[in-house]
C-alpha cells in the first residue's frame, strides 16, 4: 500500500456513538456545522448571482495565476480591509486553501523536508503534507487566560530541514491570534533561518470584537510570506471553489517564488473561468454575508459565555479567542460518571454533537469545539439539554 495514504483504522468511541445515534434516527442537535449554506447563511447576493450567470459562457483564457481582473479584485479587497495594497502580480488563484497548501509544500520543500505548524489547529495539514512527502513538526499554543505562542517549543522544532512556519490567524479552532511580540518572534526566526511564512487568514474578516480589526501578514517585507484566503469564508461560498495566495517578501525570493508558482499552477489550471469572471462582484458584496455571519457568531458567543458563567463553579469555561467561526469550551466536570470525554458525554446523554478535543491533537478531554454558525435557537436548545444532562449525571 502507498505509504502516503492512510492506513485503515477502527472508528473511535465518539464516531461509533455518533453512527449509532444516527442509525436510531435520534434528533441530534449538531453544533459542529461550519458550512454556511447548511445553516441558512449562504447565497450569492443578487449582484453576484447576476455576475455568475453572465459569466457562465465566458471564453476560456487560461492564466496560471488567474485572470488579471480577478487578481485585481483580490488585491482591492485586501487593501480595503487592511489599508495595505497587495500587488495583483503577486496574487495566485487556487481552487481552495487545501490546494494552496499543497502547492506551497511543493514549492518550498523537497521530499522529507519539514514545516512547522501550530498545535492545536484544524486537522487538514497532516494528510496534505503526507501526500506531498513533507514532515510536519508541531509547535505549541498554550492557554493561560488567552492562547499564547510557546516560543521555546517553536525554536525546538526548527531544524536543518525546516522550510516554513505555518500560522493560522485566527486559529481554527482556538480563535486566537498572535500578539505583536509573538509576531516579532516568528518574523525574527523566519528571517534568521531563511524560512518562509505561510499565514492562513481565511477567518480574518470575522473578529469577535466589533471594534477590532484582526492583523494580517499581507505585504510582509522581511521574509517570503504567503497569505491564504478565499471566498469559502470571505463570501460564505465554499461551493464556488476559489481561494488565493498573496505573496510578499524580499525581491529576490519573490521573483523566485513567482516563477515556481507560475510553473506549478500552469500544470493544474484548476480555477473555473466563470467564478474568476464573477469574482469582482462577489467580493464587492461580501459585506452582506459577513454581517449576517458575524451577527450569528456574536449571538452564539453570548449564549456560550452566559452558560459557562452559570456553570463556572462546576468547571465550565468559554476559552478566550479573537475571531473565526468556532469556539473552544471546557465543559463542567460535575456529573462525569462514566466516560471522561466531554464530547462523548454530551452526545450520549444529551444528543448534542460537539467536536472532541482529540480531533485537534489536544489531550484535555474536558474540552470541546463548537461551531458558532448554527441558529442561536438551536444552540440555546442544546445548552438547555446539556444543563439537564448535567443535572441527571450529578444525581446518579
Amino acid at each position: 500500500m502507498n505509504r502516503r495514504l492512510p492506513a485503515e483504522e477502527e472508528p473511535n468511541a465518539f464516531a461509533r456513538l455518533l453512527a449509532s445515534k444516527r442509525r436510531d434516527s435520534r434528533r441530534l442537535l449538531d453544533l459542529t456545522v461550519t458550512n454556511p449554506g447548511a445553516v441558512g447563511l449562504s447565497a450569492p447576493e443578487p449582484s453576484g448571482a447576476r455576475a455568475l450567470a453572465e459569466a457562465a459562457a465566458a471564453p476560456y483564457a487560461p492564466e496560471p495565476r488567474g485572470l488579471s481582473s480577478a487578481r485585481q479584485a483580490v488585491a482591492s479587497a485586501l487593501a480595503s480591509a487592511l489599508g495595505d495594497a497587495a500587488n495583483p502580480a503577486q496574487i495566485f488563484l487556487t481552487s481552495s486553501t487545501s490546494e494552496a497548501y499543497a502547492h506551497l509544500f511543493r514549492l518550498l520543500c523537497e521530499p522529507g523536508d519539514a514545516v512547522a505548524v501550530p498545535r492545536p489547529s484544524y486537522p487538514l495539514l497532516e494528510p496534505i503534507a503526507a501526500l506531498e512527502d513533507v514532515r510536519l513538526d508541531t509547535y505549541r499554543l498554550a492557554y493561560d487566560r488567552r492562547w499564547r505562542l510557546d516560543v521555546d517549543s517553536l525554536k525546538a522544532v526548527l531544524g536543518p530541514r525546516t522550510r516554513a512556519i505555518v500560522l493560522v490567524e485566527p486559529n481554527n479552532p482556538t480563535g486566537s491570534v498572535l500578539s505583536p511580540e509573538e509576531r516579532a518572534a516568528i518574523e525574527a526566526a523566519a528571517t534568521r533561518r531563511g524560512l518562509a511564512i505561510v499565514s492562513d487568514e481565511v477567518f480574518r474578516e470575522f473578529p469577535w470584537d466589533p471594534a477590532r480589526t484582526l492583523p494580517s501578514w499581507v505585504g510582509n517585507p522581511s521574509a517570503p510570506t504567503f497569505v491564504l484566503g478565499g471566498i469559502s469564508k470571505s463570501c460564505g461560498l465554499p461551493q464556488l471553489k476559489l481561494g488565493w495566495i498573496a505573496l510578499s517578501g524580499p525581491s529576490d525570493s519573490v521573483d523566485r517564488h513567482v516563477r515556481g508558482l507560475d510553473w506549478i499552477l500552469d500544470l493544474f489550471l484548476s480555477v473555473a473561468t466563470p467564478v474568476q469572471v464573477a469574482l469582482p462582484a462577489l467580493l464587492a458584496s461580501r459585506g452582506v454575508f459577513q454581517q449576517r455571519a458575524l451577527a450569528r457568531v456574536r449571538a452564539n458567543l453570548a449564549l456560550w459565555r452566559a452558560w459557562a458563567e452559570r456553570h463556572r463553579a462546576e468547571g465550565a469555561e468559554l476559552l478566550n479567542g479573537s475571531g473565526g467561526w468556532s469556539a473552544m469550551v471546557r465543559l463542567p466536570v460535575a456529573g462525569t460518571n462514566g466516560t471522561a470525554d466531554a464530547a462523548v458525554r454530551a452526545l450520549e446523554r444529551c444528543d448534542v454533537v460537539l467536536h472532541p478535543a482529540h480531533f485537534y491533537d489536544l489531550s484535555d478531554d474536558r474540552l470541546v469545539v463548537a461551531s458558532l454558525l448554527p441558529d442561536p435557537a438551536l444552540v440555546e436548545e442544546a445548552l438547555g439539554r446539556m444543563e439537564a444532562g448535567m443535572a441527571r449525571g450529578a444525581s446518579r
